[in-house]
């Protein structure tokens, strides 16, 4: 299977690129193929500006060159995996913005869907499961991801993930999260 890994964090020796390098790792040794994209490094914008707003009155809209070159790269994918911290309890902005841009209408939704058959999103939180767990942030998050995001654009295996408490320093723990982010690769669309 080829998986497109999209990665969102600002610095390159963070702990979500060290997730990013474990999972695709455990990819490659489970016999998959994965591209990693660093929206940042590729210089990705954002920004939806007009040229990519939806046009609610046809479906074959021409986006701008960078929202088709992502298109076409998400094309040659067979699933997909989007790796983030997270911040306010959601992504970062620039994984939302990609998502805005590049999960467009006639492509991710409306008269066409997303042919990708699994997704996972794994999200790196700083907070403590219980944490997530007081307010029912872990719920909402996973129901906006899995059934607002997957569901709506047709993907129907969608899972999240979280590695947790991705601040604390403490003996053995940082290992225990990358060889968590190991595991989600090595067991990809399993289940």
């Amino acid at each position: 299977m080829k998986v497109l890994t999209v990665v969102a964090h600002p610095r390159t020796n963070s702990l979500t690129f060290a997730a990013a390098d474990r999972f695709a790792q455990g990819l490659k040794e489970a016999g998959h193929e994965t591209e990693v994209l660093d929206l940042h490094r590729s210089g990705f914008d954002p920004v939806l500006w007009e040229a990519d707003e939806p046009d609610w009155t046809g479906n074959h809209k021409r986006y701008s060159p960078e929202v088709e070159t992502e298109i076409e790269r998400m094309k040659k994918h067979d699933a997909l995996a989007y790796i983030f911290p997270l911040w306010w309890y959601n992504m970062p902005a620039m994984l939302k913005g990609y998502i805005d841009r590049v999960w467009n209408n006639g492509f991710a939704y409306g008269s066409s869907k997303l042919h990708h058959q699994h997704v996972l999103w794994l999200s790196l939180a700083a907070a403590s499961a219980g944490h997530l767990e007081k307010r029912d942030y872990d719920k909402m998050i996973t129901h906006y991801l899995n059934v607002g995001l997957a569901n709506y654009a047709g993907i129907p295996n969608s899972k999240v993930e979280f590695l947790y408490e991705t601040l604390e320093d403490r003996p053995g723990h940082m290992e225990a999260l990358l060889a968590q982010a190991y595991n989600l690769g090595l067991n990809f669309a399993k289940n």
